[in-house]
């Protein structure tokens, strides 16, 4: 079972919790006034700085490596050298600029988008408050929150020191707005509540206690008296151990998990691979054939060698590693217009492979924001009289405005219509404490009356109120009433809403202080309701998606309600009996995980641990993965996926985990990346299956005429020449037109169909290239040694004709020219090569290769030729793709 953190680390962290204080502090060799500086030096020279290790930028020697590994380019190089040692220098500077250029394309592409993609950002502020005592200090063994209002306990020195100084043991003091720079114990706490979504995904903050009220939790991320590296103080305040520092904190394991591991090879790379594997193996059998072919039957064993090595490199598609490596570049570049930063180029295609999209919610599927869905009355209908009163609560309260406070006091029409600065005075308020759940505000209007506004939680609110409000009437909050106020809130919640119960009391003026005895008998009025709502943009996102043959299974640490009520409204249902949460995964084994996996696609309440495995399950069952996430708890799963993709906005560590970064947090963005990376596949699967079939059906060729003819059938500087025109024809593929049927569904790299494809297709030019034999041998009477240069430059021309032609004819499953066109560069660029092609046996270049003018009845012969090839291989085509289908 996979872990994104060790369980040795989780352990600690929940022995940490449950342990009472004065335990901890002596296991920590510490004290409630803090460490003194000898003892923070000692502990920081055996556990190191407080810092996190982020993934170091490979020196450019290793990246530019990286960008030349490939089976092809060290083929090539080999074949590159064996030609320049034979005295081909020609072919071998043809090979070996093909290998630089397409890695030197690579290596500046990928340093390009790795600089853009480097502005890291610091993880925390820069000092902290830690308390240090001096050495003479006396340490008073008394633990709990009257510490910090007890003028007569020793408190230790304040100091702001650096974060990277902090060292397990240390004491720190928190407050709002503070980041929390290291795994922490609560020692107290008071009102404090901590914004954990970097880490757990949940968009409201949770509120932090010093004591461990349930102590059988065995997630750390839900224990209620740890805080977490990385996260931020939202209100409250707090003294806090520190229990962890740097690495060994749990956002510095998740780091080094994923900066210190290699990533496993993606789609891309795994397909690219066999396939490259597939042709090269092809290449090392049917040479040697070649060889010995024509070393028994010609006699001149040197010659039969430079031949055959010129059939192997015209049976490997040298242009492979240069057009997929310019079909990504140029991908690369379409998304950069739209704001879309490539780190790693095979990241292209993956977009295009990817079946399925793993995101978190909160802020991908939502705005990352908590606005007021609900303001309604006790009988469930909209409530313009709530909103008032909840407002001016908001407005007139001087403690810290909660998320909830804010977007109740974003209703500036309410502001306009109560206009509370000229209509309402305020007179005394009660503040909010987690006792009572609930904080009051005393105001005026016209100075009448006071009027006592509550909000609060819905249990602590119904506690003090004794009756409700029902149209204009007050009505008993008798129990079938109440029955039915907790059956709405209830319902509320299961809508995924947090529900904030608002209540009042009309009073006669008064001087008196008021206080927590006035907040009684109130008149419930209704509830306000938040959710942190979705995006405008998701829904038609996530259909786009879903027209493309790409679902999207929703991975979050936020709760099942809230993610359910989020599904729902942007029309991603359900599938399954239920949405899985984190402790159901715990506890299943790998085999019943795959199986949920792909039966479900709505997943709550998950660790960082849960996530990575998701996403590895969905892998195994075959599947090409796609993970977007922002926070720390994506990173390992950012890494585990087959594309990794994060926001620039994101935290440090997803950044570095990531394969593409957008600029901007959009589903739709991603929607127009599958389409751009299945173009880019879809192009280089053309000049894979064209350069295979056609490569294919050459060496048959080849070893047809070797059998018969006393003479090579072509020189090998001539089929090296052909090679090289064929190739320069295939330079526009990256620019070409893609078929929209192409781009409806994933596309994956499989060698068996390249095979499958090599088999029917490859034998059809061989068909006319042996008609052209006998046509050249009978009719043309290049039958002897002496003639055969005519006979060599007329299947040199009607070679390169099928080749070049093979291009439109395999571009598309359509009827070329007529029902799908080539883009224009790839038409003049095919039209070229032709003309040219032509052109050499009849120029002034024609006795430099060894070629011979051909009479003009061959050119008469030569369109019928190719006519009848075309045509025949687009029946092939029709009867391939009823049984096969067209990819």
């Amino acid at each position: 079972m996979s872990r994104a953190v060790p369980q040795g680390l989780g352990l600690k962290l929940i022995e940490a919790a449950n342990a009472a204080p004065e335990t901890l502090l002596q296991s920590l060799d510490t004290q409630i006034e803090g460490l003194t500086d000898t003892q923070a030096d000692q502990i920081r020279a055996r556990v190191g700085a407080n810092e996190v290790g982020h993934e170091k930028p490979l020196p450019w020697w290793t990246h530019l490596w990286l960008a030349y590994r490939n089976p092809f380019n060290i083929l090539l190089s080999i074949l590159a050298g064996i030609s320049v040692l034979t005295g081909d220098l020609v072919g071998g500077t043809i090979i070996s600029f093909m290998v630089v250029f397409s890695t030197l394309l690579r290596f500046w592409q990928e340093l390009k988008a790795n600089k853009a993609a480097d502005s890291l950002k610091a993880l925390v502020s820069n000092t902290a408050t830690v308390l240090r005592r001096s050495e003479s200090d006396v340490s008073v063994p008394n633990f709990g929150l009257e510490q910090e209002t007890n003028p007569n306990l020793k408190t230790g020195n304040r100091r702001e020191i650096p974060l990277k100084a902090l060292v397990p043991g240390d004491i720190i003091l928190l407050s709002a707005g503070d980041m929390i720079p290291a795994d922490c114990r609560l020692i107290s706490a008071k009102d404090l509540f901590v914004s954990q979504s970097a880490m757990t995904g949940e968009s409201l903050p949770v509120e932090k206690f010093a004591v461990q009220a349930d102590t059988t939790k065995t997630n750390p991320l839900d224990l209620e008296n740890i805080v977490f590296m990385g996260t931020n103080v939202i209100s409250g305040s707090a003294r806090a151990l520190i229990i962890t520092t740097g690495d060994q904190t749990y956002f510095g394991t998740l780091a080094k998990r994923v900066t210190a591991t290699d990533r496993a090879p993606t789609s891309f790379q795994s397909g690219v691979n066999k396939v490259s594997w597939l042709l090269i193996r092809f290449m090392f059998v049917m040479a040697p054939i070649v060889l010995l072919l024509n070393g028994f039957t010609k006699g001149n064993w040197m010659e039969a060698l430079l031949f055959a090595l010129s059939v192997a490199v015209g049976l490997t598609p040298e242009m492979l590693p240069m057009i997929v490596t310019s079909t990504l570049a140029k991908g690369a570049m379409i998304l950069s217009r739209q704001k879309v930063i490539v780190k790693r180029l095979d990241a292209i295609q993956n977009f295009g492979a990817m079946n399925v999209l793993c995101t978190d919610k909160t802020g991908t599927l939502t705005q990352d924001k908590i606005v007021l869905a609900r303001h309604i009355d006790v009988w469930g209908k909209e409530s313009d009289e709530v909103l008032g009163h909840a407002y001016l609560n908001s407005y007139y309260q001087t403690g810290l405005k909660n998320l909830l406070d804010i977007a109740v006091l974003e209703h500036a029409e309410v502001h306009r219509e109560l206009n509370p600065v000229t209509n309402y005075r305020k007179i005394d308020e009660i503040p909010f404490d987690f006792t009572r759940r609930r904080m009051s505000v005393v105001v005026s209007e016209h100075n009448e009356t006071h009027i006592l506004i509550t909000k609060g939680a819905v249990d602590e609110m119904l506690a003090v109120c004794t009756q409700a409000h029902h149209g204009d009437k007050i009505e008993p909050l008798t129990s079938e009433i109440l029955t039915r106020v907790r059956q709405l809130a209830g319902d509320l919640n299961e809508d995924g809403l947090r529900v904030v119960a608002v209540a009042a009391k009309t009073l006669p003026l008064s001087n008196h202080a008021y206080g927590l005895a006035d907040e009684s008998e109130l008149t419930l009025l209704g509830f306000i309701a938040f959710l942190d709502p979705p995006k405008d943009s998701t829904e038609p996102a996530l259909r786009a998606l879903a027209e493309h043959g790409v679902s999207v299974k929703v991975l979050t640490g936020d709760n099942a309600l809230v993610t359910a009520k989020i599904c729902r409204d942007v029309g991603l249902t359900m599938t399954g009996s239920k949405i899985v949460s984190g402790s159901d995964i715990e506890g299943m084994n790998d085999s019943e995980l795959a199986q949920v996996v792909e039966e479900a696609n709505i997943f709550a309440r998950l660790t960082p641990a849960h996530k990575e495995r998701i996403v590895r399950a969905i892998k195994t069952n075959g599947h090409v993965v796609g993970f977007m996430g922002d926070g720390i708890n994506d990173a390992a799963a950012l890494r585990a996926a087959d594309i990794g993709i994060s926001v620039d906005t994101a935290v440090d560590i997803a950044k570095e985990a990531a394969d593409i970064i957008l600029l901007e947090k959009n589903l739709m963005v991603l929607a127009q990346g599958v389409q751009e990376g299945r173009r880019t596949f879809a192009n280089m699967l053309k000049y894979i299956k064209m350069t295979a079939s056609s490569n294919f059906g050459n060496v048959f060729s080849v070893l047809i005429a070797s059998a018969f003819l006393p003479f090579l059938p072509m020189l090998p500087l001539q089929i090296l020449t052909q090679n090289m025109l064929y190739d320069i024809s295939q330079t526009m593929i990256p620019f070409d037109n893609v078929d929209e049927e192409q781009i409806k569904k994933p596309q994956k790299w499989n060698p068996a169909d390249i095979g499958r494809f090599m088999i029917y297709f490859g034998p059809i030019s061989s068909i006319f290239d042996v008609i052209t034999f006998f046509l050249m041998w009978y009719l043309f009477h290049a039958n002897s040694v002496e003639n055969q240069n005519l006979f060599q430059s007329g299947w040199f021309i009607e070679g390169l004709l099928t080749q070049t032609m093979i291009v439109h004819m395999i571009r598309t499953s359509k009827i070329p020219f007529i029902q799908s066109r080539a883009a224009l560069p790839l038409m003049v660029m095919t039209g070229l090569i032709v003309a040219f092609g032509i052109f050499l046996p009849l120029g002034p270049l024609a006795g430099y290769f060894d070629f011979q003018p051909l009479p003009a009845l061959y050119f008469i012969l030569l369109p019928v030729i190719v006519l009848a090839y075309m045509a025949l291989t687009q029946v092939m085509k029709g009867f391939y793709i009823r049984r096969y289908g067209w990819q």
